[in-house]
């Protein structure tokens, strides 16, 4: 997986020194997610995001691209009050890691949270349009599992990367807009789901007539970015409307600098 990852990395540096029509950007800010399935509802979890992308124009006009980033980013879901279950209603086997030597905290701030750092792919098309400096993009990524954590009613798990708890790969759909701040300055809303369970969830009552349940657990994530561009070449917007006034944003990207 390192050397996968190490791969995308140089390809993205390659590929900035090889094409004029190729921009490189690096992408900073910051996410809201939850945990889907784990009865925890709300984008409660803040996380961080931060990372490089390549945008690869498609077309002459540039407005179609193609673009390829390489992110750390953190998921996962939080809670301040109590689940409404403890782990003394359920089968021992249910939480059996559980780690009972660590001191309950009743009063901790988040007796319920889950922690999912990963290493993000995605892949995304984008249209941008130049009379409002807007772009949408949609696509798909991949991201590795590199840190895992987890709080359940004030214990701490044993989870880990290693613990086989959350599946190590998790595929997701994306969407996302983003609005020029100024010249190579962006600002990005993304939303992201997962398109397969990143855990199958076994709840096995103790001392109760309940049947087993099994619970499928999806990441969900709101993401703000700032995206900044290197060497992106734009002019002044000179369109006007019949009245006179400029049509859209005051900076457009030159499109022909880029044949230089």
């Amino acid at each position: 997986m390192k050397k996968f990852v190490l791969i995308v990395f140089c390809c993205l540096c390659v590929t900035l020194g090889y094409s004029q029509r190729f921009i490189g950007s690096l992408i900073l800010g910051g996410n809201l997610s939850q945990v889907e399935g784990d009865d925890v509802r709300g984008y409660r979890k803040p996380g961080f995001v931060g990372g490089a992308s390549v945008m690869i124009a498609l077309d002459k006009k540039m407005q179609w691209f193609a673009t390829v980033e390489l992110l750390y980013t953190q998921k996962g879901s939080r809670s301040s009050t109590t689940r409404p279950f403890d782990t003394t209603n359920y089968a021992p086997a249910t939480f059996l890691d559980v780690n009972r030597s660590a001191e309950f905290h009743p009063s901790a701030k988040y007796k319920c949270r889950i922690d999912l750092d990963y290493v993000e792919i995605p892949v995304l098309f984008h249209y941008e349009d130049w009379h409002t400096g807007c772009a949408f993009g949609l696509g798909f990524a991949w991201g590795r599992l590199v840190r895992a954590q987890e709080w359940y009613n004030g214990f701490k798990r044993n989870t880990s990367i290693n613990s086989g708890t959350y599946r190590t790969s998790d595929w997701s759909v994306v969407a996302d807009v983003k609005f020029m701040l100024y010249k190579g300055l962006k600002l990005e809303f993304r939303f992201q789901y997962s398109l397969a369970p990143i855990r199958n969830f076994v709840i096995e009552y103790s001392n109760t007539t309940l049947p087993t349940e099994y619970k499928k657990q999806y990441n969900n994530m709101f993401s703000l970015r700032l995206v900044y561009s290197f060497k992106e070449k734009y002019t002044e917007n000179m369109h006007e409307n019949k009245r006179g006034e400029r049509v859209g944003v005051k900076w457009i990207r030159d499109v022909n600098l880029y044949d230089e």
